[in-house]
């Protein structure tokens, strides 16, 4: 104990005889005696008890981002990072007693203030908003760490942001990358634009395709007539008749239920130089209805400059 305190003899000061610090040494218990020149001489002791009273007398000294002395800290970080993502953290540690010891963090130096937050407490540092096309690549951040003491102490950290472009990865499950939403505003209303205007084409071509497949041909005013009659009766007991007809174009028969036949010939008007001759044999005498009559041959002969034909018609 006397290497680290004196007391003076005569009027009892005590000196220290060395620089005490409190992180090692915190207080010290020893005995002092007080004696007379008397004889006997008479003596008291006491009990001397001292305590080190911590003082700021140690540096915040940063841990991470980890850096040889002098040197700037080079960090990478994608630059489609979603806003509040963690891009970096400092971490100070001080010696000091527990009150001296408190670390806060602060910005010295930032490129752009509405890019990054800092959190004072824990030195988390942090996006506000997502990266832009207008936004450089390269951020500068200068991080102080200040301890609690008075006077307070500090500490720098310097560190580079580099943002990079990452590569969209194939599986599912892969966030979609946030690209530069400032370019891609206009191209995107495009081709809302260029969706729609085809979409509406593709609907008036379908709607005009149906109205044209649903509306009949109305018959033209110059048109000939599109269909004669020619109707020819006769007892089915006379022998054969003839009709001769100029416009004979296709036919129909119809039965009464009499004896007596009906012919009935329609066709629209034909060509200039055309002849239809239209005859019949005679039906069975026998008979006496029609729906026990035997069978009877209608003969229609067409004769034209075009086509010379010879149609039998069997009737029952």
């Amino acid at each position: 104990m006397s290497m680290l305190f004196s007391i003076n003899p005569e009027n009892g000061n005590l000196y220290a005889l060395k620089t005490f610090d409190y992180e090692i040494e915190k207080e010290f218990l020893f005995h002092i005696e007080a004696r007379d020149s008397g004889v006997p001489p008479l003596s008291s002791n006491v009990t001397v008890r001292i305590i080190i009273v911590d003082q700021n007398d140690n540096t915040p000294v940063i841990v991470s981002p980890w850096r040889a002395h002098g040197y700037v800290v080079e960090e990478k970080i994608p630059r489609s990072t979603d806003k509040g993502s963690l891009v970096s953290k400092v971490i100070a540690i001080d010696t000091d007693s527990v009150q001296n010891s408190r670390i806060t963090y602060q910005f010295l130096q930032v490129t752009d203030a509405t890019l990054f937050s800092l959190d004072q407490y824990n030195g988390e540092i942090r996006t506000m908003r997502m990266f832009s096309y207008r936004d450089p690549r390269h951020q500068r951040l200068v991080v102080i760490a200040k301890d609690n003491g008075d006077p307070a102490l500090s500490a720098t950290v310097t560190i580079k942001l580099s943002t990079v472009e990452t590569a969209v990865k194939a599986y599912s499950d892969m966030t979609e990358v946030p690209l530069e939403y400032d370019i891609f505003t206009d191209l995107n209303l495009y081709l809302v634009i260029g969706l729609g205007s085809v979409s509406f084409l593709l609907l008036i071509t379908t709607l005009a395709t149906c109205v044209l497949k649903c509306q009949k041909p109305m018959p033209s005013k110059s048109a000939p007539p599109s269909r004669n009659s020619v109707i020819s009766e006769r007892n089915s007991t006379i022998a054969d008749s003839t009709l001769v007809s100029n416009d004979a174009y296709w036919y129909s028969l119809f039965l009464a239920e009499t004896r007596k036949g009906k012919l009935v010939v329609r066709q629209p008007v034909p060509k200039a130089g055309s002849r239809y001759i239209v005859s019949s044999l005679p039906r069975s005498t026998g008979l006496t209805e029609t729906s026990d009559s035997a069978a009877s041959t209608l003969q229609v002969r067409i004769y034209s400059s075009y086509l010379h034909s010879m149609l039998y018609i069997q009737l029952l």
